[in-house]
């Protein structure tokens, strides 16, 4: 193995972070099993290579015995102390026994081992720059799609976003740049494998994040995300600075925040509601833009029976249950939805005035 061989060592030393002597032990390692493999060797060897000049070496490793019964693994005592004088009988003596051409075989196998472990140190640098970001977002150009699967190009990987994690009726160009949302970075035996999503709630959390500064900085907080992706969506802030408006800060002047976020999401409506500690108010707010009359708590079923005005009703339960479903996912709380006249005639509940419950929500179309 000649002197270029060990400078290329170091060389990869510095640039890929790969330890020279873990690669010198795995070269060493594998032109053991070329040895035996190619020289139809059964003993017990080992193959020494010189760290600064790159000299590779075979040695025998054979037992020191009385009577030898298999010359292959073993030697007898005035043999071995012919190489060494010192020897005892239960030693391990060291016979050198490097082929001529085993150069060539050293060589071959050498490239072998370091381009496998180059392979196997950049899949280790890129896992560990994703294994970081895992539950967060990433921006990336689409390269192709499959039956199953979209396939996004991260820079130095490409990501798979699985059909059934797209937005319905979500469809990309070639080399379109989008966000998706980490949802499992995995380090197969392929190399890293990182899955994306575009329906997660976790990506509408991360996006707010991005374009409200208050929440970057922690001013506001996100406490609940509720989502069905492609067509609505809540998300419930809380600020823990008295001065500072909460919903007003996710909406933005003009609604300039939130509006980049739909357009992200195609169009995706989102509800932004204030959070409460009094599950009455929060509740109430979560069903925005309804408007609610009075809340009723049932601790042990943990049930909130909520009363409406009558024109109220089908906008507090929403095309298909969407709203009231959303409401119930956002709080933890179930919902039970019902009109005022519902309420006095299943209840006995008098009819109020239209004074309506305080709520602080906004809905973004």
């Amino acid at each position: 193995m000649s002197m270029d061989f060990i400078e290329a060592m170091n060389e990869l030393e510095r640039e890929k972070g790969i330890s020279k002597d873990v690669l010198f032990e795995a070269i060493e390692a594998a032109l053991i099993s070329s040895y035996k493999r190619n020289f139809n060797a059964a003993q017990n060897v080992r193959v020494d290579m010189n760290r600064n000049t790159g000299v590779i070496k075979v040695y025998a490793r054979k037992l020191i015995v009385e009577e030898v019964l298999d010359t292959r693994t073993e030697i007898s005592l005035p043999a071995a102390r012919e190489i060494n004088p010192h020897f005892q009988l239960e030693d391990i003596a060291e016979l050198e026994v490097t082929p001529r051409d085993f150069g060539r075989i050293a060589a071959q196998t050498a490239k072998q081992v370091v381009t496998q472990r180059i392979r196997e140190a950049e899949r280790g640098l890129i896992y560990n720059a994703f294994i970081d970001k895992e539950d967060d977002i990433v921006t990336g150009l689409v390269q192709r799609q499959d039956m199953r699967n979209v396939y996004v190009d991260l820079g130095k990987i490409e990501a798979v976003l699985p059909l059934n994690e797209l937005m319905p009726g979500e469809k990309f160009k070639q080399s379109e740049r989008i966000k998706a949302y980490i949802t499992k970075v995995e380090n197969t035996t392929k190399g890293p494998q990182i899955m994306l999503s575009r329906s997660h709630p976790g990506l509408l959390k991360r996006l707010f994040e991005l374009e409200v500064p208050e929440i970057f900085d922690g001013v506001v907080e996100i406490r609940s995300v509720a989502r069905e992706a492609g067509f609505r969506s809540k998300i419930a802030v809380f600020s823990r600075n008295p001065e500072v408006d909460p919903v007003g800060s996710c909406v933005g002047p003009r609604g300039t925040r939130v509006q980049t976020i739909v357009n992200e999401l195609r169009g995706e409506k989102i509800d932004i509601v204030r959070y409460s500690d009094l599950v009455q108010e929060y509740v109430a707010n979560a069903l925005s833009p309804s408007k609610v009359l009075e809340v009723q708590i049932f601790e042990p079923e943990k049930m909130a029976r909520v009363i409406v005005p009558d024109y109220q009703l089908s906008l507090a339960i929403g095309i298909k249950g969407q709203n009231a479903r959303l409401a119930a996912k956002l709080t933890g709380w179930k919902i039970d939805i019902k009109s005022e006249t519902q309420a006095e005639q299943e209840y006995g509940r008098p009819r109020t005035s239209n004074d309506e419950l305080h709520q602080d929500s906004v809905s973004i179309d």
